[in-house]
């Protein structure tokens, strides 16, 4: 079963990520090591004892509808009541509202542990996160005084309804409508399909975030303004009073993730006799909520980048405790005569290895933009600009490269196994079900290389990707300056890679400049990948670095050895195979 890897997740948090440098500087205030270090133990207890036991449950039992109502697997709603009452869902949040103030970074890595324990349950909270953020930017104080702190304290839940069914990523064909009261209230009318936790029974109230058109509204996405429609409405104390004409027609049967109910919303139905039409309050401007959505769907995609190193880690604990009690062929290493445990056989390693580097590149990414999330926060003027760049930039990398590491390594974690893999007792291919919602839902990972080449590449004329990737330059001559046998060619393939990555980006933003998007479109998906393996590499030896730990100097020079060539591939398959794709392209078009 998981067991929280405290000691990694801390590593990285201050040696890989920056945290140790930002406390030793004041900027988070009188937080302190001692006090990050006891939060995330206390953390890792909860994920290990009281989350990962209801995992299996999750996945065999899941969560089931009967007249609107939705009841989760047993135990989740316990769980989450200790959870809320240790003060989880608060790390991040508001301190004025009731929330711990504490950096962003900090809750992502929670958010890590609670995914692979159980990635079901985790993310009912990751959604509710999602909206504190947009309700704390956007919303009118009114509405932060009412619901904020509920939300906050977890009592409350959030979703993000934005999907219908003729509109998945493209929400210009949103049809979801608004009406006005002339009250200050609007009653909403529509469907909305693959809502997350959009009816449960573990929180008494739940706050949906719905995208809607006014009557006189623009078309296209310049037309859908965000409203805050809750499950029930608020009596004059504050608690929850009326049923809201809002429910749940069904819930999906999915692949994974069974134990989240994934639901299809009805609004304005008049649902149970009410008078049609849902009641909700508008969060924001007029026709901007696709602006103040997008503060929800930001947070959302860095946590579920970080649902891929989840998935990582957690199929790599399960692989590896195999791969040491399974028993088959002779191996020249072992000393304990006959059959040999699988992990002593060097393809068994290999596997093995690329788990575990992969994993930990794609945490040194995730937990990097959660960083850059709070030095923007903390930040004034030209330094607050920087560090917001430094986020957009590196969210789409974070989002697209963790997510796929974790489908690919739940499937090495299934080949680990054997044919036991392929048998469900053995746990392994709930990994894989599980993970493999992470790179299509918070926008496909198609879509956000389509982001990182197009919006996020041309920040600051180019200067932004440019400081990034000087940076990792710079890790790469601290290897250099180590003079550490360990390290073997790590500095010359890191160095090799990232000046692939440059190349690869001139050449992207070469073809931007001179209106040739379709051929920079062409290789958005390998480069993003290419960014993720150049820029990972180098947070497995700045993590080496801080310690010269042999196992992790093993690990980054592993990495580099097996992995840093892709780069040089990636890029001549970007420069030069656009025109070949656009080409045989041409054949798949229905006539």
């Amino acid at each position: 079963m998981y067991r929280a890897p405290v000691a990694e997740i801390s590593h990285t948090l201050k040696h890989v990520a920056g945290m140790k440098d930002a406390l030793d500087k004041g900027v988070f205030g009188d937080l302190s090591e001692d006090l990050v270090d006891a939060v995330l133990e206390e953390a890792g207890k909860f994920a290990t004892d009281r989350i990962a036991p209801l995992n299996k449950d999750a996945d065999l039992i899941g969560a089931k509808l009967e007249n609107a109502k939705v009841t989760t697997t047993p135990g989740f709603k316990e769980t989450y009541k200790a959870w809320c009452e240790g003060g989880w869902n608060a790390i991040a949040g508001p301190e004025e509202y009731g929330g711990q103030g504490l950096p962003n970074m900090l809750a992502i890595a929670a958010s890590e542990m609670w995914n692979s324990a159980s990635m079901a349950f985790g993310l009912c909270p990751l959604l509710t996160i999602g909206a504190i953020e947009a309700l704390d930017k956007h919303g009118s104080q009114e509405l932060k005084d009412k619901y904020l702190e509920k939300l906050i304290s977890g009592e409350w839940s959030g979703t993000m309804n934005l999907t219908e069914p003729a509109c998945g990523s493209d929400l210009a064909a949103l049809k979801s409508r608004a009406e006005p009261n002339g009250d200050g209230t609007y009653k909403i009318y529509g469907q909305k399909i693959f809502i997350t936790f959009g009816e449960h029974d573990m929180t008494e109230n739940i706050c949906h975030l719905v995208l809607a058109r006014l009557p006189d509204a623009p078309a296209g996405t310049r037309g859908i303004s965000l409203f805050l429609v809750p499950k029930f409405l608020l009596n004059e104390d504050g608690t929850p009073g009326e049923r809201n004409d809002v429910f749940c027609q069904s819930i999906e049967h999915k692949m994974g993730i069974h134990g989240s109910p994934t639901c299809v919303m009805i609004y304005g139905d008049g649902f149970e006799g009410r008078d049609a039409g849902a009641i909700g309050y508008l969060i924001g401007e007029e026709n901007r909520g696709l602006n103040c959505m997008f503060t929800m769907m930001n947070n959302a995609r860095l946590n579920v980048g970080t649902q891929g190193v989840s998935i990582g880690e957690a199929a790599y604990q399960h692989a590896l405790a195999y791969a040491n009690e399974r028993k088959q062929g002779k191996a020249a290493d072992y000393e304990g005569g006959g059959m040999a445990p699988i992990v002593h056989h060097p393809d068994v390693q290999r596997n093995l290895l690329t788990m575990k580097s992969m994993t930990d590149a794609a945490r040194g990414i995730c937990y990097s933009c959660a960083y850059a999330l709070d030095m923007a926060h903390v930040s004034d003027g030209d330094d607050a600009k920087f560090w917001a760049e430094r986020a957009s930039l590196i969210t789409p990398i974070a989002k697209a490269f963790s997510t796929d590491v974790g489908c690919d390594m739940a499937s090495i974690g299934v080949q680990i196994h054997g044919g036991m893999g392929f048998i469900e007792e053995t746990g392994a291919a709930q990994y894989m079900r599980d993970g493999r919602i992470n790179p299509i839902y918070e926008g496909t990972n198609g879509i956000q290389a389509i982001d990182l080449v197009t919006r996020k590449l041309p920040l600051s004329g180019g200067e932004c990707v440019k400081a990034y990737i000087a940076e990792l330059h710079e890790v790469v001559e601290h290897v250099r300056g180590a003079n550490h046998d360990g390290f073997g060619n790590t500095a010359e393939l890191l160095e090799a890679a990232l000046k692939d990555v440059e190349a690869t980006t001139e050449w992207i933003l070469e073809n931007l400049a001179n209106g040739s998007m379709e051929k920079a479109l062409a290789g958005a998906t390998p480069y993003l990948r290419q960014f993720g393996l150049a820029s990972g590499g180098c947070y497995l030896a700045k993590s080496a670095l801080a310690d010269k730990d042999a196992a992790r100097i093993g690990l980054a020079r592993y990495f580099a050895e097996n992995f840093a060539s892709e780069c040089a591939a990636i890029r001549q398959s970007v420069t030069t195979g656009a025109d070949s794709l656009l080409a045989a392209g041409e054949m798949l078009k229905a006539s």
